[in-house]
């Protein structure tokens, strides 16, 4: 499985409350939610990004409320991964339970800047900037969770296994 897309570029502490801003927690649309996708802290970005582009972040992505929201606003506002150098373990779960793909891979996540081209090999744990003609090895997930992200989440995973 691989994900390649033009990077969007953020930095620390990039919590919930800005990934989806609360006012529009009263929905739970994976469409209305992409339509206010990073707004707080990005103006441009609904009408910027593509199907397929990749969101990178420097330390604790996804801190604050425990939330699916934030995760499925980025799946489905088109975004393919999210590169950072930590994340928020809620955050982490919850993105693995709705199908967004993640990696941790710090080296990466500091050198990768905003308009880079990048392919990530979820396979391999390969991450490569066609920009910067530069690769990095981050954590690749285990065979299993493959699988689940694979299938679109942990219930469509479940409800497939039946």
């Amino acid at each position: 499985m691989k994900a390649e897309g033009r990077v969007f570029k953020y930095g620390d502490n990039v919590d919930t409350d800005v990934i989806i801003p609360a006012r529009y927690l009263n929905s739970s649309d994976p469409k209305e939610l992409a339509a206010h996708c990073m707004e707080d802290i990005d103006k441009t970005f609904v009408s910027r990004v593509k199907p397929g582009d990749i969101i990178v972040a420097n330390k604790n992505f996804g801190c604050g409320s425990s939330r699916e929201h934030a995760p499925i606003a980025i799946k489905a506002a088109g975004v393919s991964c999210v590169i950072a150098e930590t994340f928020a373990r809620i955050f982490y779960r919850n993105a693995i339970n709705i199908g967004l793909p993640i990696m941790e891979c710090p080296e990466a996540a500091r050198v990768i800047e905003a308009g880079d081209d990048v392919t990530v090999d979820f396979d391999s744990g390969t991450i490569t900037d066609h920009t910067k003609n530069e690769s990095w090895k981050g954590e690749a997930f285990p065979p299993f969770m493959q699988k689940i992200i694979e299938a679109g989440g942990l219930i469509p995973y479940m409800n497939a296994r039946d």
